[in-house]
């Protein structure tokens, strides 16, 4: 009888071991999951900002609605829609998010990155409707080395 107890014994621990080791994993796909929707929904909040500033005029410190054929976004900076920066960066819980007007000045680019969980959202804003609005989610994203 001693020997029958001891062999539950060791395969009830066994099983307790086996259901730990696939709740820690499902909570961190979880949490990988929930972070690449907040770095969504956080860039695509900032593309919504961008699109409002781009409608004020000029006199209330917006880009004066120069949507003729296509936008113009350039000078366009986190300082302007009202983040609070970090060199030229905005950071938050989430992530870390960079704003890119420059390069060509008919689209906005908002690339958001978190490091910790692998995740990289990039939102391109070409307009002031929401079809103006484009955004690419990878969760393989692999921060480079410094």
């Amino acid at each position: 009888m001693g020997q029958q107890q001891l062999l539950l014994l060791v395969l009830g621990i066994v099983i307790v071991g086996l259901a730990v080791v696939v709740g820690i994993q499902a909570f961190s796909e979880n949490q990988k999951k929930a972070n690449a929707d907040a770095l969504v929904n956080d860039a695509i909040r900032v593309a919504s900002d961008a699109q409002a500033w781009m409608l004020k005029p000029t006199a209330f410190g917006g880009g004066n609605n120069s949507c003729a054929a296509t936008c113009d976004w350039s000078g366009i900076s986190f300082s302007q829609l009202g983040y609070p920066v970090n060199g030229s960066d905005y950071e938050n819980l989430n992530g870390t998010f960079t704003i890119d007007g420059a390069s060509t000045s008919t689209e906005v680019v908002i690339t958001a990155t978190s490091a910790s969980n692998g995740n990289q959202v990039t939102v391109t804003v070409t307009g002031t409707t929401p079809d103006g609005i484009d955004t690419e989610v990878n969760t393989a994203y692999t921060a480079p080395s410094s």
